[in-house]
């Protein structure tokens, strides 16, 4: 599994994101930018994509977790394979079959 580059996180005075918001959402939807928001120099919010809110918060959610921690269980256990495993079983097999003819 690749590891994402870290990602900016910028700081600035609510005034100038008011001022800019258009452009801040571009680069947060675009880029995957953070923004924290300061009045009077102390952070108050924090801008983020939708698709990694969301995300956020559903693993904030009991359920979710329980769900992520019996998966985890399952291929901890062999009874499941994970996903990136499965897809290179099948890469595998592709290859291997476009040799054979």
């Amino acid at each position: 599994m690749k590891k994402q580059p870290p990602r900016a996180v910028s700081r600035m005075p609510i005034t100038q994101a008011r001022i800019n918001l258009g452009q801040l959402a571009k680069r947060v939807h675009l880029n995957g930018e953070y923004f924290i928001l300061e009045k009077d120099g102390i952070p108050v919010v924090g801008i983020m994509g939708a698709d990694e809110l969301e995300d956020y918060l559903e693993i904030r959610d009991e359920n979710v977790k329980e769900r992520i921690r019996q998966n985890n269980a399952d291929i901890a256990a062999g009874r499941v394979a994970a996903a990136y495993n499965v897809l290179s079983e099948i890469r595998v097999l592709k290859l291997k079959d476009s040799k054979s003819r």
